[in-house]
């Protein structure tokens, strides 16, 4: 409990997620938040293959983590991989382990991802920049379970659930050579896709108010309020960084607060607002235009086409006039008699 929490209220987390339950760590109400819940427990039922493909920081994997722990595997590791920070030539080893003295530095045995996932779940994130032989040893083990540690005869056998992930298309890169075709068609057995958080907007705030409660138990500081202008602000931003940036803009907003609302009057302008703002300036200039020709229009026709009567008509300078005249292309030959 925090310092400034009483014994009767219940944590911040709670009230700024009131009506709503968390499925693993994944917060939301929205339709595209419901369909995506949906299908992880859809996956859940079962122990094939998977591909989670979503943006930058929109939650893939929490995603696969919903699906281990609310399947059967739930007693059982989860074992997490960024295919992207693991070196090309020790994939193999990481992957599957390897004997005392298999290559130079193999100083000792050591076990390898697939059987420490044994029987639970193996998440293989960015599995778009796996290397050709990465690849090749992943679809190998993908159809019949079995592997062979670098520098051992025997093989053994992994009872891993692979869940794979990209925030790339893989048929994309499948048509540009960079990824086996066979091993997609391994891995995409069962589908699932995390959506962006600008498809979940109705969201947007719910999340916020989760994470300014989170940050502000962490460090002990009082309950935070979205600010009007701060959570128009945050409905409206696209959040290319989905919900990792949502997270880490909240974060520096707690920490900078210096009262029990939030608001940055740094905010960068939101590109939703400068395009209402175009949109604004440009029917404002279009009214102008379209009312400046009526009336001109109007005193050259009272005038008989005469500049200088209508100039005084208008209250303004000749040459002002031949001005708007010219800009709206009128002819003062055609106001005139036959």
């Amino acid at each position: 409990m925090t310092r400034t929490q009483s014994l009767d209220t219940p944590p911040a987390w709670e009230q700024a997620t009131a009506g709503i339950r968390p499925l693993h760590g994944m917060l939301g109400s929205s339709p595209a938040f419901q369909r995506m819940t949906d299908a992880i427990r859809l996956l859940a039922r079962s122990d094939a293959p998977a591909l989670v493909d979503g943006e930058t920081g929109s939650g893939k994997e929490l995603a696969a983590r919903a699906v281990h722990y609310l399947g059967e595997r739930r007693a059982r590791p989860f074992v997490p991989v960024n295919c992207g920070a693991i070196p090309e030539t020790l994939f193999e080893s990481e992957l599957f382990g390897h004997a005392r003295g298999a290559f130079t530095d193999a100083r000792g045995a050591r076990v390898g991802l697939v059987t420490h996932a044994d029987g639970g779940t193996l998440f293989l994130d960015e599995i778009d920049t796996l290397p050709a032989k990465g690849q090749v040893a992943l679809l190998r083990f993908l159809q019949d379970r079995r592997y062979r540690p670098l520098g051992q005869s025997s093989e053994l056998v992994s009872d891993a659930r692979i869940i794979a992930a990209s925030n790339r298309s893989l048929e994309r890169e499948v048509e540009q050579g960079r990824f086996r075709s066979d091993l997609l068609y391994r891995l995409n057995i069962l589908h699932l896709r995390v959506p962006p958080l600008r498809e979940r907007r109705e969201d947007i705030l719910l999340l916020a108010r989760h994470f300014a409660a989170t940050y502000a138990a962490r460090y002990g500081l009082c309950g935070h309020r979205i600010g009007a202008g701060l959570g128009d602000w945050l409905q409206h931003h696209p959040w290319p960084g989905n919900v990792r940036e949502l997270e880490n803009t909240v974060h520096r907003l707690v920490l900078q607060c210096d009262g029990d609302v939030l608001h940055d009057p740094q905010l960068p302008a939101c590109p939703v607002d400068e395009a209402r703002a175009r949109a604004f300036k440009r029917a404002k200039a279009e009214a102008i235009a379209s009312f400046e020709r009526r009336y001109l229009d109007q005193v050259m026709a009272e005038t008989g086409g005469n500049v200088s009567a209508a100039a005084r008509l208008a209250q303004t300078d000749r040459r002002a006039l031949g001005r708007l005249l010219k800009k709206h292309g009128l002819d003062c030959g055609r106001y005139r008699a036959g």
